[in-house]
């Protein structure tokens, strides 16, 4: 049975988001929805895929809202010539002793930032699946535990094709969350020129390792009524009966749906899952897992486009009409 939390470690980890989102907002300017998602896929203990084009401050989000963690940071350049042990690590022969020890990779970090992630080959990016899915890596035989709290914030560039290596499916699936970075409006980016012609602002820590495992805790306490599970397995079964869907939306994808609605509804002051939690994660949750079909494909749609019609089609109440 779980225990409720209480109303002032409820507004406790409100005010700190919100202090964290104004933080990295002081040097990421725009989408401001971005830091929110980022801070909830944090708590849902996943991971992120930041999309977008050269030059849009994908990873100057990820190093700012690392810098407001307090935690261990990492970053990975991903390369045509990467090897899994590069990521990893791999055991060395001391001179001193005669004996082999582990000489840590870059995935052992609090948060590991992997940089153009499609420019390593298949076999390079599956170094990370375990890590992902079980916080551990098993180098040489031997199984690792990652520290925690553990994250992936990973970034790539969805039009470039000339030395790049799509993700696989799997790899994908691994990801809370796809963040869409487009262009920024003229107003943003005036602000964006007129604040980096400038002394770039510092942030400063606002969380730590100990402060985020306990609302990692708390999440997982935050209140879903049967009804809300419900939705969510209605909006899953969409997917899967789409005729412009190949493989539709998984378990797995239905059970991070909800953690992220958890943290959602946690870091904005709710002991309790609202529909509007699972309205507003949705797309950047589900979109990315779907596999549409060849003609769905040539057509240029995606996955955004068949969440956002089940979205309009599937009622959040058994037997309700949608709103208009």
């Amino acid at each position: 049975m779980k225990s409720e939390i209480d109303n002032e470690s409820i507004a406790t980890v409100a005010q700190f988001a919100h202090r964290l989102i104004q933080e990295v907002e002081q040097v990421f300017i725009g989408h401001r929805e971005l830091p929110e998602l980022l801070l909830i896929t944090l708590l849902a203990k996943g991971h992120v895929l930041l999309e977008g084009v050269p030059g849009v401050a994908k990873t100057t989000l990820a190093k700012t809202f690392a810098a407001t963690l307090g935690c261990d940071y990492k970053r990975i350049q991903f390369t045509p010539d990467m090897l899994p042990a590069d990521i990893t690590g791999t055991y060395v022969l001391s001179p001193n002793d005669g004996t082999f020890r582990l000489r840590e990779g870059p995935i052992f970090a609090n948060i590991v930032l992997g940089d153009e992630i499609n420019r390593a080959p298949a076999k390079t990016q599956s170094a990370l699946l375990e890590a992902m899915q079980e916080a551990q890596v098993t180098i040489d035989g031997v199984t690792k535990p990652l520290p925690r709290p553990f994250i992936v914030i990973a970034t790539q560039n969805p039009v470039e094709q000339a030395g790049t290596y799509p993700l696989p499916e799997a790899q994908i699936d691994r990801f809370t969350m796809r963040l869409v970075i487009g262009y920024p409006t003229a107003s943003t980016e005036r602000m964006i020129l007129r604040r980096f012609t400038s002394e770039t602002p510092q942030v400063e820590a606002i969380l730590d390792k100990e402060r985020i495992m306990a609302i990692q805790e708390m999440v997982s306490r935050v209140h879903i009524e049967n009804e809300v599970l419900d939705y969510v397995v209605r909006l899953s079964a969409f997917t899967r009966q789409h005729a412009r869907v190949f493989l539709g939306a998984s378990p797995r994808a239905s059970l991070t749906l909800v953690y992220a609605c958890q943290a959602r509804a946690l870091i904005q002051g709710r002991e309790f899952v609202l529909p509007d939690d699972v309205k507003q994660l949705a797309v950047p949750v589900l979109a990315h897992r779907l596999i549409l079909t060849p003609e769905a494909q040539m057509e240029g749609l995606q996955g955004e486009f068949v969440i956002r019609q089940a979205l309009e089609q599937v009622p959040h109440r058994q037997g309700s009409t949608m709103e208009r």
